[in-house]
């Protein structure tokens, strides 16, 4: 594997270890946090598996482009792709039941996506 797409996979797993990590929270959960974590971990995914393929992007977040240059890897990320911003700023928040499929979704895709890269899949 590539040092560079060793460095997306260890950003990715940053952010799954965020997402893991919230939505055990008791108190103060963060589900905005939570929900952008799973979209930044399936952007990072996506990114390393361009990477390892040598194929080039743009510094996008936009996980419908990532995914359309990642043709090898399949996934429904339309639901994660609007928590790249919609959480982010005043106006709109997660809910429990957000953040926890964004979780469910994310964890498919990250298997998948470390499948790919043919790393462990645990």
């Amino acid at each position: 594997m590539k040092p560079i797409t060793r460095e997306w996979v260890a950003k990715a797993e940053g952010d799954f270890a965020t997402v893991e990590r919230e939505s055990r929270a008791r108190k103060n959960p963060n589900y905005d946090g939570s929900c952008f974590h799973a979209q930044q971990c399936a952007e990072k995914y996506l990114k390393a598996r361009l990477s390892e393929a040598g194929i080039e992007f743009s510094k996008t977040h936009d996980l419908h482009s990532l995914l359309k240059q990642a043709l090898a890897l399949e996934s429904d990320l339309a639901y994660l792709n609007d928590f790249a911003v919609a959480f982010r700023y005043p106006g709109d928040s997660a809910d429990r039941k957000t953040a926890l499929e964004a979780r469910k979704l994310l964890r498919v895709f990250r298997q998948a996506a470390r499948a790919a890269l043919g790393l462990k899949t645990t």
